[in-house]
Formats: C-alpha cells, structure tokens, sequence
C-alpha cells in the first residue's frame, strides 16, 4: 500500500501526540525574581506565592502550603500523617526538622504477625491499628514558631477557607477521589466526605469539608496543643477506642518534633544538605554521589549503556546498605559517618566492573523493603535568601482511608513501613531489617530525601519527590542531570527515569529511558530489564545565584505547578 506525503505527515503527527510530553525535553521552567513555590496543587502553590508577596519567608510559606494539601490534595497533603523538612537560612545555617509518625505506647514488634508468625500486610495498612501517632501540626507549628515571621492564622486561614467554602474539583482530582470509592463507602465518616450522598464525584463539582475546617480552626487558635492535648485529641482517642485502635491520650501528649543536624555532603563542587535518619533519603543519596563522583559523564552520555550500567551498580549497592543500616538512630545506632564518607563511596566505585553483579551477591557492608507511592513534595525559596525543601505523607493514597469521624482528616498507615518481619517486604518491596523494627514511640524508616543544593553557600537547587522506594533514584538523577548534563530543571525532572533498589534484582524504567540498543547492552551485562512504569512526581527549583533568578518546575507527570512573583 502506498501512503501519500500528506498521509505520512499525518502519521508523524499522531505519533508525536501519542509521546508523552513529559518524555520529552525542550521544556521552559516557570521564572520569577522574589521567589518559587512549586507543589502538587495549583490550589497551595498560590498560596504559598501569597504568602511570599506579602512578606512572608520561605518557612512562613511552607507552613502555609502543608495546611493547604492537607485539603486541596488529601491523597497525600495531610494533618494526619509526618514527614521530613529540610531549611537553608538566609544566615547560612542549615537545619532539618523530623515530623515523622511514631509507634504508639501499645504497639510490639510482632503485632502484624497471624498466629503461624508469618506477616499479614493487611494488619499493617489497613485499619487503626495501620496508624502511628501523627506529627504534621506539630512540625508545621515548630518550623513557623522558630524559623517563621508570620502568625499561625496568617499562614493556617487559606486552608480554612478552602475547606469551609470549598473548591471546585478538577477532572483529575475527581478521578483520584473515585478511585477508592469502594474503600470510601466501608466507612461512613470516609463515605460523608469522599462520595456525593454515596456515589462518585464529577469534575465541577463543589468539594466542601466543613469538618477539618473545623479541625483547622482549633488549631489556629490552640497551637499545638489544641491537637495534641485538647479537643481534638480527646476526639480522637475516644474514635480510636470505638474502632479497635491502640491510641492513647500520653501517645498524643509525648509526640515531639525533633530537629535534626541535617546529612551534608558536596559532589564535584557543590553541597549537598539532605535529611538525616530516620529518613533514609539523605544518607543514601549522599552514598551514590559519593560513588558517581568517582566517574566522569561526558554531556552526551545522558541515556547511555555505560552511564545507566554505572548508576544501576551504585544504587544496587546502596539499597543494600539501606536494608540493613538505617533505622531511627534514637533506637539503632546508624554509622552516618561511615556510609556517608569519600572513602566508603571510592571503595564502593572499585568494586563495580564493566558487568553487572548480581543482587544475591551483594550484601550490605559488614559493619531488604515496600513503602508506599503517594507521599508528596514541594520546594520553596524567598527572595531573602532562605529555602525550604519539605516531603511528607500519609503512606498510601488517602492513608487507609478512614477519616476520623467529626474531625474531617484522613488517618495515616505508616506503620507498614516498619520491618513488621526482618526479611519480608512492605508495600513497596523494600526487605527491612532489626534496625527497623516495631518498638513504642520509635520512628518508622522513610525514603523521602528533600534536599537542598548549595552554590558557594547559596540556594542552588531545592528538590524532592514522592514515590517511595523510588524517591532517592529521582532525586539523584536529577541532580545528575543538572550538574553532570547541564540540563535545565524542566529538562532534569522531565526526561525519563530508571529505578534499582538491590531487591528485587530488577531495573524498572519509564518508557522511551532506554533505546533498544541500550537495553541489549544491559543485558549482555548481566542485567535484568523488569517493567514499564512511572517514577514519581519532583517538585523542583533551580537559583541562578548570581542573577538571582528563580526557575521552577512542577513534574509534569503530575498535576501540580510551579509559580513566583
């Protein structure tokens, strides 16, 4: 059959649209001059840029933003969850703020365990007893009450009037909600917010949540102590008992957040400030630097066999160590320095060779895990100077799913991401070991990694993730990007990605990240093509530190944006 030039032309352009637009690079960051928010959520990145406009800090906008999620994207954003907050100050001073979930005072480490010993992921994802202590209001407050210069009603209102007044949903927030609508409608208090009067959502349709406006209010005007001490504590408790939970009131009481020296570390010339244990990200992540800074990538080697062959080794190697070293480092002793040094990462650079070793004979130092995909990130930097990187979640999409009856916020499942049984997978196929077992008031292990580059000691790059187990090989790569392959940030995040987390003993790529040619390379190696698949959503901001010039970008994989002013 013969096809005419105007047919040929014809098929270019269909095929052109059936390519993902995130797939290819060419893109524009957004720009502005006095600062970038970039989120999930249209919705909370204008208000983060609000916050900005009106004098506010980076700190002041990022407290802002975490209320906001919590109710414009409650897939992740979230009151009833933790997570991690990386701060550059305008004085040059870096610090990190752990908001991570705890035990309770009742939990044990066999309590996911059936009567034969043998793990029950149900028992650890879902219910009340899939839930540990939540920490986002208390690390939300702790950052605006140290490092903020804004009241809490100033920064908390926007998301009360989201909340109390509503917003219309988006074609594809309708979609996510109605996703769990089976889930939704097991639990009345879940069926009352996240159906419409028991059946799905539309696009265009108002969605109101009076009650964690409420919610919100008592915090607004108690601080921390109106969640973790009053009202809504006593509320939950008394929820926590009708449903078979362990919670108790001192669990609420005792929580703290704890700030953390942040993980330093530098590659070919600039600092790299990420998040300490019990977040895996930071230690890991300056792990395979310290490896790939051993190597040399020529600009167009980006989506070469031997650039994806020596990066596939190093994360091998590093999930390794993640598997048996990290942990909550109140209760483990987790050698930082050790994992984190140039030595370690040049030894560890020797012993990769032009082919692959296999997962089975590669053991952590001698001195496994699944975590779950729906988390989320946004970057922050003001025109003063300071930078805020801030990843945090609930585990799953929507946590477990049930909303906390009268309080209107969704409940976390983040004790699937402790070992339950050293050697069985979680959620996310991440093995774990002792060092991340179940014990009262200790900290589950996370792979969130926000992250803050520096430029002769200035905001260079503020970037993060979601995905879970993925979130480090995101972060990394596009480091790598910038640095070692000059990208700009759209292009960093954009391009497509590849994962390896030691076990199981698999690549997972993303379409069009490895030509055929590529592919057959890695394979004569001794490496293991596994599936297709998307990896993550990264929030990033890139500083032209001379021009000072912000560029931001929100994945395009995702529904989120950048913004400035």
């Amino acid at each position: 059959m013969r096809i005419s030039i105007s047919s040929k032309f014809l098929l270019i352009v269909i095929s052109l649209f059936l390519i993902p637009t995130w797939l290819t690079a060419g893109g524009n960051p957004v720009r502005a001059k006095n600062g970038m928010v970039v989120t999930a959520s249209p919705l909370a990145t204008e208000i983060g840029v609000q916050i900005l406009s009106k004098g506010g800090n980076a700190i002041d906008a990022a407290v802002a933003v975490g209320f906001a999620l919590a109710v414009t994207y409650p897939m992740a954003g979230n009151i009833g969850g933790g997570g991690f907050m990386v701060i550059h100050l305008a004085d040059g001073s870096n610090t990190s703020l752990d908001f991570r979930e705890v035990a309770p005072l009742a939990a044990f480490e066999k309590m996911y365990l059936d009567d034969a010993g043998n793990y029950d992921p149900e028992k650890s994802q879902l219910g009340w007893k899939s839930s540990g202590v939540p920490g986002t209001v208390h690390g939300l407050i702790t950052a605006l009450n140290k490092y903020g210069s804004m009241t809490l009603k100033d920064v908390i209102q926007p998301a009360i009037d989201l909340a109390e007044n509503g917003f219309f949903l988006s074609y594809d927030m309708a979609n996510s909600i109605n996703a769990y609508y089976d889930d939704f409608m097991k639990y009345e208090s879940s069926k009352k917010i996240f159906t419409k009067n028991g059946k799905k959502f539309e696009e265009g349709d108002l969605f109101v949540q009076k009650d964690l406006a409420n919610t919100l209010k008592l915090i607004r005007d108690n601080g921390i102590e109106g969640f973790y001490k009053k009202e809504i504590a006593k509320k939950f408790i008394v929820e926590s008992d009708r449903n078979g939970g362990i919670f108790t009131l001192k669990d609420f009481e005792d929580y703290k957040t704890i700030e953390r020296k942040p993980i330093l570390g530098s590659y070919r010339g600039y600092k790299i400030v990420s998040m300490a244990p019990p977040s895996s990200g930071g230690v890991c992540l300056i792990e395979a630097l310290n490896v790939l800074e051993n190597f040399n990538f020529r600009k167009d080697e980006w989506g070469s066999s031997r650039y994806y062959h020596i990066l596939i080794e190093t994360l091998k190697r590093i999930y390794a160590d993640r598997s048996v070293h990290l942990g909550d480092p109140d209760f483990y002793p987790v050698p930082v320095q050790f994992l984190t040094s140039k030595k370690y990462g040049s030894n560890i650079a020797n012993s990769i060779s032009d082919k692959a070793l296999p997962s089975a004979m590669i053991s952590a130092t001698n001195l496994k895990y699944h975590e779950s995909e729906e988390t989320t990130h946004y970057s922050i930097a003001d025109k003063y100077g300071n930078a805020v990187s801030t990843t945090y979640t609930i585990n799953s999409a929507y946590g477990n799913r049930i909303v906390v009856e009268g309080l209107g916020f969704l409940l976390n499942n983040e004790m699937d991401d402790f070992s339950s049984k050293p050697g069985a997978p979680n959620q996310f196929g991440l093995i774990g070991s002792v060092a991340n077992s179940i014990q009262p008031k200790k900290r589950m292990l996370s792979s969130m990694t926000p992250t803050i580059i520096l430029q002769d000691e200035k905001p260079f790059m503020v970037i993060g993730s979601p995905g879970g187990s993925t979130i480090i090989t995101q972060v990394l790569q596009t480091i790598i990007n910038v640095i070692d392959f000059g990208m700009n940030i759209y292009d960093a995040i954009s391009v497509p990605r590849i994962h390896h987390q030691w076990l199981p003993d698999e690549i997972y790529y993303e379409n069009f990240s490895l030509s055929e040619d590529v592919k057959k390379n890695l394979i004569e190696k001794g490496h293991i093509i596994g599936p297709v698949r998307s990896l993550g959503r990264m929030e990033g901001i890139l500083i032209d530190t001379e021009k000072n010039i912000f560029y931001g970008t929100s994945d395009p994989r995702g529904f989120g944006t950048a913004s400035g002013y």
